[in-house]
């Protein structure tokens, strides 16, 4: 039964109970959207503070000196990230935004023939990666029906065996999520892979809502390629620098778009008119890192590195499992479940509800930070690294008042530009 004993003895059981205490969260406030932006580490700060320190005492001499330098960090930090994607420490950068680093995967990747042309995606991906392929197909001067669509049976999920039927003789490419943003679907990465190579198509997956959250082994099923932001589940703040994967079977394929910091650091100084590509993923580099947004994401690995992402993953099951369990005890028939119900959904629950966005607005105003995803969805991401069952507990009894009594009528029904 759902009662805060429950969620007491489950928090006295949680080997990462601990971790809660290295992360700034306000008092009173219930935080469950670490799946749109995690919250700040203490760690992340002080990595912050250290290569802030190290611009004040070396200057331009911090691109080679200090804790971290500068000249290497992208590497580096890519090498700290790679165990949380399967994959080889050459095989991951940290680079770019996640659209930035699609361009430049697809400007490398899609290669369209007269044959194979087209680009598969899902109609429930985020709109950026539909965006740029849009964009990258039209840089080819092909038509817009160029980009091939799976379509989704009920509005929240996708099958693997649409997907693979999906994959036509005229497609080159397939780009998809790990985990879809809206239900929190996990995708069968596997299956979806070994279909698309029997096929012969390049397939590429966007781990934005699943780095973090969920294991991966890229190396292993032969991936071709991975994008992903940072400021979610990996808690690398607003806006921090995204991160890629090439498997290294495609390590010497010229980048699709050139830029100096794709070069090979020992001769990148050369300052050739020809490039010499890095022999790694750090050839897709562009340009010059963004130090200062890549210095908390150092801090906030180590906790991952420290913790594992499978403790990670067993917690984030439990904890989104009792929060479903609380949910259908207390409002038996109130929402409807748009995520799936078993292990293979992500980090969030998808709740489906006509008066969500009021809901949202209730939520926050009583201190419950939930996100709205137009026109009827609640999210409610409990993060294993920094939420608590009795969190979870008790942000459901608010969620029970704001619907059983309808304080959510208090509030507009529009939403906010971030809800």
């Amino acid at each position: 039964m759902s009662t805060i004993e429950k969620a007491r003895l489950l928090d006295q059981q949680d080997q990462l109970r601990k971790y809660a205490d290295e992360f700034y969260k306000k008092e009173g406030q219930i935080y469950l959207d670490g799946n749109s932006l995690g919250l700040l580490s203490k760690r992340a700060e002080q990595s912050v503070l250290t290569l802030l320190d190290s611009w004040k005492h070396y200057g331009i001499d911090g691109w080679t000196s200090g804790e971290h330098p500068w000249f290497y960090l992208s590497e580096k930090l890519g090498e700290y990230c790679a165990p949380l994607v399967g994959a080889k420490s050459e095989e991951v950068v940290l680079t770019g935004s996640t659209t930035t680093n699609l361009h430049q995967l697809l400007a490398t990747f899609f290669k369209p023939t007269e044959k194979r042309n087209k680009i598969l995606a899902d109609e429930l991906n985020f709109p950026s990666d539909l965006y740029a392929i849009a964009s990258q197909i039209a840089l080819h001067n092909l038509p817009e029906s160029h980009m091939k669509l799976v379509k989704s049976e009920n509005g929240q999920t996708i099958t693997t065996e649409a997907i693979i039927e999906a994959m036509t003789d005229d497609v080159a490419v397939a780009v998809l999520p790990a985990v879809l943003y809206r239900s929190g679907q996990v995708l069968d990465l596997q299956a979806i892979t070994k279909a698309a190579h029997e096929r012969g198509i390049i397939v590429g997956f966007d781990l934005c809502h699943s780095i973090g959250s969920i294991p991966h082994q890229l190396h292993e099923i032969g991936a071709d390629f991975a994008f992903w932001c940072n400021y979610k589940h990996l808690n690398g703040g607003p806006g921090s620098v995204a991160g890629l994967f090439v498997h290294e079977k495609h390590f010497g394929t010229v980048p699709g778009l050139a830029g100096w910091f794709g070069s090979a650091k020992e001769k990148q100084f050369d300052l050739t008119t020809t490039i010499s590509a890095a022999p790694h993923a750090g050839a897709y580099q562009i340009g010059t890192p963004h130090i200062l947004s890549l210095a908390p994401i150092e801090g906030a690995l180590s906790i991952f590195a420290e913790v594992g992402i499978d403790a990670v993953r067993e917690k984030s099951l439990a904890l989104t499992a009792y929060m479903m369990e609380c949910i259908m005890h207390e409002m038996p028939n109130t929402f409807t479940f748009g995520n799936p119900l078993d292990e293979t959904r992500g980090g969030h629950l998808f709740l489906v509800h006509d008066e969500a966005a009021r809901i949202c607005k209730a939520l926050k105003e009583n201190g419950v930070v939930p996100d709205f995803r137009a026109p009827n969805g609640i999210r409610l991401a409990p993060v294993a690294l920094y939420n608590s069952f009795e969190e979870v507990w008790r942000a459901v009894q608010g969620l029970k008042d704001i619907v059983i009594n309808k304080t959510y009528e208090n509030h507009e029904n529009k939403r906010d530009i971030i809800a």
